[in-house]
């Protein structure tokens, strides 16, 4: 009824009104049942899946509070898994690699003994040519050869390192044994001995504890961490 009253009241009045009174009236009906809650633009359920934290938490529904909670505990566990990794994985370096008590360290020090001993150079050729790896396997590249070696400990708590690698010279090759102890009383490994064996020649000493029983501790020099006989 009042839309037919509307542009009859309209009609009536003067020709030069009536522009402003239809947008008025047209602003009017336009407005009319609207309110904040509508003209508010309507967002996505929030879900462990696509939070992003924008939304604040007062803002939430439980179902949308539980999901951001769940999604907090995931990224936080997951922080603390990497960072567990991280650490193991820097142990394993430390202790295999970089310390000077690891398996690496003895044998790039036994191998530097080797290439300084002129013995060993007689046999097995120019020092700067001779090199070191491993066990044969597989990999065609020798420094990829994984080094033979174990530790153990006796009945007496005394730890056992016993590490052969093969050396290779420009007039021979040969094999080097090594075997260290150290007992519970001792914060380093200490050679028991160290041998070049190559084939067709006598076995050479480099370091021999056993040759010498009446040596005593004051004869001993530390260099790197090992007790040098």
């Amino acid at each position: 009824m009042n839309s037919l009253v509307r542009p009859v009241s309209l009609l009536r009045c003067p020709p030069s009104l009536r522009p402003i009174l239809a947008a008025r009236l047209y602003a009017t009906e336009t407005g009319l049942g609207t309110s904040n809650a509508s003209s508010r633009p309507r967002r996505k359920a929030v879900t462990a899946f696509n939070d992003d934290g924008r939304v604040p938490w007062g803002e939430l529904s439980g179902k949308e509070k539980a999901a951001r909670a769940t999604q907090q505990t995931f990224n936080f566990s997951f922080i603390i898994v990497g960072a567990v990794l991280t650490g193991g994985v820097a142990y394993f370096m430390y202790t295999e690699v970089f310390s000077l008590d690891s398996k690496t360290s003895h044998f790039n020090r036994a191998f530097d003994q080797v290439r300084k001993d002129s013995r060993c150079t007689e046999l097995l050729g120019n020092s700067k040519k001779i090199t070191a790896y491993g066990e044969p396997t597989w990999n065609k590249w020798r420094r990829a050869r994984p080094i033979a070696s174990t530790i153990r400990k006796d009945q007496y708590g005394t730890e056992h390192l016993i590490m052969h690698f093969n050396v290779e010279g420009p007039m021979a090759k040969g094999v080097v044994n090594m075997h260290m102890t150290k007992k519970p009383s001792e914060s380093e490994f200490v050679y028991k001995y160290l041998a070049l064996d190559v084939k067709g020649h006598q076995r050479i000493y480099l370091e021999n504890a056993d040759a010498s029983p009446e040596s005593s501790a004051k004869s001993k020099t530390k260099f790197f961490g090992v007790s040098w006989r």
